[in-house]
């Protein structure tokens, strides 16, 4: 009995996305075996690629959606956000940029979320969130998922979000600070640290009761939190953490914070 060609397509991806691919698989064709006829999106995200990170696809030339069909001998072909490059006669597949830039953060984050608040980003961050409770407040909220792990990513309801690269967290404060291009957007020591709330300017008076006797008598005006309570003045810890904003604003991030 003759046997029957197994049915296969055959990809190329692009640029960073090659980060998600083993190393034998990167920058080369790939020809992967399919059954029926199965949407584009789920054969890249067989390759370990999240539909997150692709903002175009290319089936024989031809510009697609996710849901598109593939059939035998098709050519795909994967592209990240492009940064220079119009490409707004294709097929787009990325929602636009959020105007805001505003995230969600997962549970293995929380010095990469203490940092972006120091420089004012808006950062919800939980120790004890699961996948869906962030996928939730990321589509309800229209906040970017920031995550190391590719297959929280890969949920169909996370419609902004980032795979961080680094697992230091210097590292990462600077990827999403290239990646979003927020140099213009920070706005150092207006969040609070512990909570996201927005930090306001107060007097003596206010912190009265709230700071030992000392400090009270060494500072005339501190940034109080009125989501949590918090005060904060600009002692010594406040120097050091203005040089690493200043380090991380100028592209050079190498003195962390306590944190």
């Amino acid at each position: 009995m003759a046997m029957t060609p197994r049915a296969t397509v055959t990809l190329r991806f692009y640029e960073e996305l090659n980060d998600f691919l083993t190393p034998q698989r990167r920058r080369r064709d790939i020809e992967r075996p399919i059954f029926l006829a199965p949407a584009v999106k789920d054969v890249i995200e067989a390759e370990g690629v999240p539909h997150t990170e692709v903002d175009l696809i290319l089936v024989n030339g031809e510009s697609v959606g996710f849901g598109h069909r593939l059939a035998a001998g098709d050519r795909v072909a994967v592209y990240p956000v492009f940064e220079g490059l119009d490409i707004s006669p294709l097929q787009r597949l990325r929602p636009r940029p959020l105007r805001e830039p505003r995230f969600v953060v997962d549970v293995h984050l929380g010095t990469l979320a203490r940092r972006l608040r120091l420089l004012g980003f808006d950062c919800a961050y939980a120790s004890h969130r699961d996948d869906g409770e962030i996928v939730a407040i990321g589509r309800r909220e229209g906040r970017i998922v920031l995550t190391r792990d590719v297959g929280l990513l890969k949920q169909g309801g996370v419609t902004h979000g980032y795979w961080l690269r680094s697992r230091d967290p210097e590292g990462q404060v600077a990827e999403v600070m290239g990646r979003f291009d927020l140099a213009g957007a920070a706005r150092p020591f207006t969040r609070c640290m512990v909570c996201n709330g927005l930090l306001e300017r107060v007097g003596c008076s206010a912190a009265a009761g709230h700071v030992p006797p000392h400090i009270l008598e060494r500072f005339t005006s501190f940034l109080h939190c009125p989501d949590c309570g918090r005060f904060y003045w600009e002692g010594s810890h406040h120097a050091a953490l203005a040089r690493w904003t200043r380090r991380v604003l100028d592209g050079a991030a190498t003195e962390p914070p306590a944190s």
